[in-house]
């Protein structure tokens, strides 16, 4: 039940109480999102009433929106490539589906093929939406293994998903052969770079894995996670510009009369802070960004091999694991254990140099 007002006093104390409650950054080890950065928190202030949902009503803001999907269109070497903001990866990934779907709806029993390093957002997915999920084992550097990807095609394949930038390990599936798989058999290519891709077009030599690589039907990107924007930002970005309108909507009350996103009410803030960020840093800013947490995870993995604790794979991205047991690991750090129990840690722009140290430090300590 509300209760009968509050002061405004009152209501500040209790918010900040809670507030305290939550872990702040500082510990975190496990987390692919970090601390926006202060440009993305100041745009995302100023577009906090914005709805997309509606965007006749908030022109400007759709206006940026489009531009987001121009910027990464350049960057993903497709500038005339369609999309939309989402709310992160998950959506995206189920969108990307839909639109499989719709490229072949004469399929009774449709299925997608994914790699067991797949993030759990597929099994969504295909539980919303009816699909058959075959998974395809991974190689030992945990990559999926594409001749295996190759044998599960069947007549009742709608797509194919590869992933740049695993959640577990850091790696970046091998995006060239599986485009050839695509190519061949006609399939609907989702690549999922929610991490990666804003992480492998900064590197000094970026693998293959955007639309570039000739299948790639569609990206997931999440600007929230390495773009440092605000929660919640994703994007989805689709080779052929109009290829989103396959999923249309009737919406006659609003000020736009079809729509083709899965959230009805969409927030305009994060989009805006997303903007903000890469227009502010630039791609030099952001290689520096990367750059940085490449070499702390290179110095993480060096650190705890000397402490005879050895990486489980070598990463594409900022991604370390480590082969331990969760005693070897000393408080108050919050990391998290891959499937595998395979130590995991994320070094995000808020893992910086000092703060790895110190992580380091305490490992050593707690098994002087």
């Amino acid at each position: 039940m509300l209760n009968k007002g509050r002061s405004e006093e009152e209501l500040f104390t209790f918010l900040a109480g809670k507030k305290s409650e939550d872990l702040g950054y500082d510990f975190i080890l496990s987390s692919m999102c970090t601390v926006p950065h202060s440009v993305a928190v100041r745009a995302h202030c100023m577009f906090m009433e914005t709805n997309l949902g509606d965007p006749g009503l908030f022109p400007g803001t759709m206006a940026l929106e489009q531009l987001l999907i121009r910027r990464f269109g350049g960057l993903f070497h497709c500038p005339g490539a369609g999309g939309y903001a989402t709310s992160g990866g998950t959506e995206s990934n189920i969108q990307a589906l839909r639109l499989a779907i719709v490229r072949r709806s004469d399929s009774a029993s449709p299925n997608v093929i994914v790699p067991d390093s797949a993030h759990f957002s597929f099994k969504k997915a295909c539980d919303i939406l009816g699909l058959e999920m075959r998974r395809v084992p991974l190689t030992k550097d945990f990559r999926m293994d594409a001749d295996f990807a190759a044998e599960q095609v069947d007549r009742n394949t709608v797509a194919l998903v590869g992933v740049a930038g695993t959640t577990e390990y850091g790696m970046v599936d091998p995006i060239t052969a599986l485009g050839k798989i695509a190519c061949q058999h006609d399939l609907f290519f989702h690549v999922d770079a929610a991490f990666g891709g804003m992480v492998i077009p900064f590197l000094s030599d970026p693998v293959p894995f955007d639309f570039a690589v000739p299948g790639v039907t569609t990206i997931a990107v999440d600007p929230h996670k390495m773009g440092m924007s605000t929660i919640p930002c994703g994007c989805l970005l689709t080779r052929e510009p109009d290829l989103l309108n396959t999923l249309n909507i009737d919406t006659p009350y609003l000020t736009v009369k079809q729509e083709y996103t899965l959230a009805g009410t969409r927030p305009g803030a994060p989009v805006a802070g997303a903007l903000a960020v890469m227009d502010y840093l630039g791609v030099e800013g952001m290689k520096a960004i990367v750059t940085g947490c490449m070499k702390n995870t290179l110095r993480l993995i060096a650190a705890l091999e000397t402490f005879g604790i050895p990486r489980a794979a070598t990463p594409d991205v900022n991604v370390a694991t480590f082969i331990c047991n969760k005693a070897r690991v000393p408080g108050p750090w919050k990391v998290s254990w891959t499937c595998q129990k395979h130590l995991r840690i994320v070094c995000m722009p808020h893992v910086h140099r000092d703060l790895l140290e110190t992580f380091i430090k305490n490992v050593g300590e707690s098994h002087a």
